[in-house]
């Protein structure tokens, strides 16, 4: 491996370490400065914070990976979720960024749930936060499973010592160094350490694309589009050999937005209410630039490698391989610098709030009501290893799909949370029984799907993504059980 790539590795990962203590100096006196860094956050932090900690390693290796083996008609995952986005910072970021406030100012997602909803408050907070704990183990995996792949396809055999393979090399480095400006630097860390892997993100999702098309071998658009019609006609279309069932289980990724917590945390983290607006702003166009690179390298890296005999074996490994084989070591280390920011972004974001969850939710609540801010703060870096060391178990068969993993706790989230948040965020009838109601059968429904199969498979078709019962499931539990059960506190509680 050429001395410019660990030039490149080295620097990086000594800037996220050097931002973490920078933190750590600035935000981590109390609980609130530890997990919400002081509900300061500027607007172009926030939104590239929010659209680091979501895309993670599947927008440099899941999605183009989904392009690259199946053509165009996998980019209505990427457009299902540019539509969730922007509504997600419409609809929930600026209500979610008062209410957290007005409703006991609430620094996690279940004590929020809990002032909102008072009368039940013990019981949303246990569920809440297991839920939480349960997908975000499986999320975080996911993100460590990307790192391991990196280390796998770019540094074979350096790290063959002592029974350690590669990929078992890549997952530890990757969890060590997010561990270490986490634990140290907390939520103002992770959020800064989001906008410069955010920035770097995008850059290499502009580079990549542009050199695959016109650098050498590439050929430009028409001979890459030559290329893939000689292949396989039904790669340039949007629609050839898409179900309308396989299309709807696309598009709607876009409803996990409302429910993943290691997202609208940003929104009860930013400044102010009036910086929403250009937040979301930055962060759509972010988004935007970011879902067209990913698209892009998909489906001309195949073109590329078909005009160039390259031996892609696993798909999702399309970036890393291109990133070897067309740039000087310098900017390969750069590139590999990407796409760990990528996983690094997003497993830093779900470590923590796993983190406060376990030290809000069940430490404070059940174990030291009476406990310090420092005690709690201290507690959280420990649930962030404990909860990490817990993700790399699940992350250690190397034949882990990014992709498969990413879309079960996508949807785990989105159902419990989504409608959740959306209605009690704008629907003042919400109660506490229905709260309960919707989480559990959001959740219930996504694990039972999941179990039989029917994401894969369903009534002899093509299976249905598991966020689409879960969803309904949850929003119809929600409305029936607060309509027919009262609970006068909780709307006297409201109106104040």
């Amino acid at each position: 491996m050429a001395i410019g790539v660990w030039i490149s590795l080295f620097a990086y990962f000594a800037l996220m370490i050097a931002i973490g203590v920078y933190a750590m100096r600035r935000a981590t006196s109390s609980s609130e400065d530890y997990m919400l860094g002081g509900r300061a956050l500027s607007p172009k932090v926030a939104a590239l914070s929010a659209g680091a900690s979501d895309m993670s390693g599947w927008l440099l290796l899941g999605l183009p990976g989904a392009l690259f083996a199946s053509g165009l008609g996998s980019a209505w995952i990427g457009i299902g979720l540019l539509v969730g986005a922007f509504f997600n910072w419409t609809l929930v970021a600026p209500r979610l960024r008062e209410q957290t406030v007005h409703y006991g100012n609430a620094i996690t997602i279940p004590s929020f749930l809990a002032n909102r909803f008072p009368t039940q408050a013990l019981s949303l907070r246990t569920v809440s936060a297991i839920v939480i704990v349960i997908f975000f183990a499986v999320y975080t995996a996911s993100g460590l499973v990307a790192g391991g792949k990196l280390f796998e396809s770019a540094f074979s055999g350096i790290f063959n010592f002592g029974g350690l393979s590669d990929y078992a090399a890549g997952v530890i480095i990757t969890l060590g160094v997010v561990l270490v400006y986490t634990v140290v630097g907390g939520f103002l860390a992770v959020s800064m350490t989001d906008f410069v892997q955010g920035c770097i993100m995008m850059l290499a999702l502009v580079i990549m694309p542009a050199v695959v098309l016109f650098g050498e071998g590439g050929g430009g658009f028409s001979q890459a589009s030559q290329t893939l019609n000689e292949v396989d006609p039904s790669l340039l279309t949007w629609t050839e050999g898409l179900t309308f069932i396989g299309w709807l289980s696309a598009v709607t990724w876009g409803l996990g937005y409302f429910g993943q917590p290691h997202i609208i945390v940003r929104f009860m983290a930013i400044r102010n209410l009036k910086d929403v607006p250009t937040a979301r702003n930055i962060g759509m166009g972010w988004m935007l630039i970011s879902l067209i690179g990913a698209v892009s390298l998909g489906i001309f890296g195949r073109a590329y490698a078909i005009r160039n005999g390259l031996d892609v074996q696993d798909p999702e490994t399309i970036f890393i391989i291109l990133a070897n084989l067309l740039f000087h070591p310098l900017v390969t280390g750069f590139l590999y610098a990407a796409l760990l920011a990528a996983v690094m972004s997003t497993i830093s974001s779900q470590l923590l709030v796993s983190s406060s969850s376990l030290t809000e939710d069940f430490y404070r609540l059940f174990l030291r009501k009476e406990a310090s801010s420092k005690e709690c703060v201290t507690i959280g870096r420990i649930s962030v290893v404990l909860v990490g060391l817990v993700a790399a178990v699940i992350a250690s068969n190397p034949d882990s799909q990014v992709l498969g993993l990413v879309s079960n706790a996508w949807a785990g989230f989105g159902a419990a949370f989504g409608p959740l948040i959306i209605l009690s965020l704008m629907w003042p009838r919400t109660n506490g029984a229905g709260a309960i109601a919707g989480m559990v059968v959001g959740a219930a429904t996504v694990m039972i799907w999941i179990a039989l199969g029917w994401n894969a498979e369903f009534m002899g078709g093509p299976g249905v993504y598991e966020i689409i019962p879960g969803f309904i499931a949850a929003f119809i539990a929600i409305m029936v059980v607060s309509s027919v059960t009262k609970d006068a506190g909780e709307y006297q509680h409201i109106s104040h």
